[in-house]
């Protein structure tokens, strides 16, 4: 004998917009009430959609930046020990440490560092891989990259409240309020 499971949240509430204007002012208006934890799906970018919901700028640019720092201090330090410490060749008398024979390399090695970091970091911070995500169970989803403008307020947002929510998605103007399944 099975026993009822209790009621499964949400994974939040999905609106359907026709124009770019609509999604948009509602992103506005929704950052402007409170809600944090949303999102917009477009079937092109929107430069102004990262005011709109209120997202800040990335760490990402700093991770590529330390990234970049310790490939090239790697490098240089790598160099610096062969030719004084582990390979020791005094050739024509030059001095063992000549740093600007490093140059070259330790460059090559600030890029290898930062590109490295840019798609290890950009993958992490996505949350990649995912190849799931809950909005594919809703059908008309399959439209946002084709002609339609949606929002996602989640349920983990501090606000939600399934009807407080949904009735606040209508009062945008929205053409459809569908709750997604997690």
């Amino acid at each position: 004998m099975s026993t009822p499971s209790a009621a499964v949240k949400p994974f939040g509430l999905l609106a359907e917009f026709d124009t770019p204007e609509e999604i948009l002012a509602a992103a506005r208006k929704a950052r402007d009430a409170g809600y944090k934890k949303m999102d917009a799906y477009t079937p092109y970018p929107l430069h102004e959609m990262t005011d709109a919901l209120g997202h800040r700028h990335s760490r990402i640019a700093w991770l590529i930046f330390l990234g970049g720092l310790l490939g090239g201090t790697t490098g240089f330090l790598l160099q610096t020990w062969c030719a004084t410490v582990a390979y020791r060749f005094n050739v024509a008398d030059r001095p063992f440490y000549s740093w600007p024979a490093f140059i070259p390399v330790t460059f090559e090695c600030i890029i290898l560092g930062a590109s490295l970091t840019a798609v290890f970091g950009m993958i992490l911070l996505n949350g990649l891989p995912r190849p799931y995500h809950p909005l594919f169970n809703v059908d008309r989803f399959a439209l946002a990259s084709q002609t339609k403008f949606f929002l996602c307020i989640e349920s983990t947002d501090p606000k939600f409240n399934a009807t407080e929510t949904r009735q606040f998605l209508e009062s945008l103007g929205a053409r459809d309020v569908q709750e997604v399944p997690e």
